[in-house]
């Protein structure tokens, strides 16, 4: 091992000097030379930067993975340059439990085939929300990470030799004002030319180091909108499975036919109507465990009445042209017609008109 003990005593003897000069500079004893201010400013911006990508990072790591077992395994993988394996997610796991039991209480049974039903939608959501993950984690969490680890180490290195060239020309300062022999000023305003020398060259690096910073903005405001496209995707693809979930189940309880009234739970529209129908001779069970939109159709035809009011519970998207999309809490006037499935009634609202479902509705006196 090459030892070169005369360079050891001389980076000790420039350690210490400078050592000395900060703790004076702390007490108030020494002069300090202090950065202009638009140096300043760009050391505060790059701060400001570093600290608010490390929460945001944090955060957004935290909401994609909440199990904090789960991140640190992922952390130790990335630090040992490994791909993380590929994991079910908690939906896609609900699913194959769904299909199994399917598969032991019978798929040609109510139950079982609604298993299969749920489950292959559950499997779906689960795929969806591993893509998302995925398309996060490269798009958004890797960019931030890269920042933090990268540049930012590299302007930290460069902040940190800026303040030894900082602290090295003081020291030349405070010899300059000391020296009281000719030779020995001469020797110390060479001294001194140097170090203003090498700490302006460094401050001109470390200024176009963080005037970069504005480049890193840029990037992660293209990083933030890939990572809410990515959100907008998942989200819009969760609810279009919910949809087609809901309208297959419901296309099951049509096929099926009526169901014992100890499974099923009540229905919230019809509770709105059960004065008129019992007037008109159509009987509305009042079981205390039907569930919502699954009533056998003798049950739930709606006497053809005049128009009437009725107030949105949910909001709902038209599938088709004969539809009519609906926003949670708005009028808007219903009837039914002769014929016309009994899960569904005739909305209009101003010159707009169209098939609305019977469950997204509160029927008003």
């Amino acid at each position: 091992m090459d030892f070169n003990v005369k360079k050891l005593a001389s980076d000790a003897g420039v350690f210490f000097t400078r050592a000395v000069q900060f703790t004076e500079e702390k007490l108030g004893q020494a002069e300090k030379t202090e950065l202009d201010p638009h140096l300043e400013n760009l050391i505060a911006r790059a701060e400001g930067t570093k600290n608010w990508t490390e929460k945001i990072l944090r955060q957004t790591e935290v909401l994609l993975q909440p199990n904090p077992s789960a991140r640190i395994e992922e952390f130790i993988y990335d630090k040992l340059d490994k791909k993380l394996p590929s994991k079910t997610t908690n939906a896609e796991l609900l699913g194959q439990h769904m299909l199994d039991a399917a598969n032991e209480f019978g798929p040609g049974t109510p139950y079982g085939a609604t298993l299969i039903t749920v489950g292959e939608y559950q499997k779906r959501l689960g795929a969806a929300e591993r893509d998302f993950l995925h398309t996060s984690a490269s798009t958004f969490l890797t960019p931030l990470r890269n920042f933090l680890e990268g540049d930012w180490r590299t302007i930290s290195k460069e902040r940190r030799l800026l303040e030894n060239r900082r602290l090295d020309l003081d020291i030349c300062k405070a010899r300059l004002k000391k020296a009281k022999q000719a030779e020995t000023k001469a020797a110390a305003e060479h001294e001194l030319r140097v170090a203003q020398t090498e700490f302006d060259r460094q401050a001109e690096v470390t200024r176009l180091l963080l005037e970069g910073i504005s480049s890193t903005h840029l990037n992660h405001l293209r990083c933030l909108h890939d990572f809410a496209e990515a959100q907008a995707t998942y989200y819009a693809q969760c609810h279009r499975f919910m949809q087609d979930l809901q309208r297959e189940l419901a296309r099951g309880n049509d096929v099926s036919g009526s169901l014992p009234s100890s499974d099923v739970c009540p229905n919230p529209v019809s509770s709105t109507f059960l004065s008129e129908t019992s007037t008109t001779g159509a009987t509305v069970s009042s079981c205390p465990n039907q569930r919502p939109g699954t009533l056998p159709m003798e049950h739930t035809q709606l006497p053809v009445t005049g128009a009437r009011k009725a107030k949105v519970l949910y909001d709902y998207d038209a599938h088709d042209g004969s539809e009519l999309s609906l926003l949670a809490d708005e009028l808007i006037t219903v009837y039914t017609v002769p014929g016309m499935d009994p899960d569904w009634l005739i909305g209009e609202r101003g010159n707009q008109k169209g098939k609305v479902p019977v469950t997204y509705l509160e029927l008003l006196s």
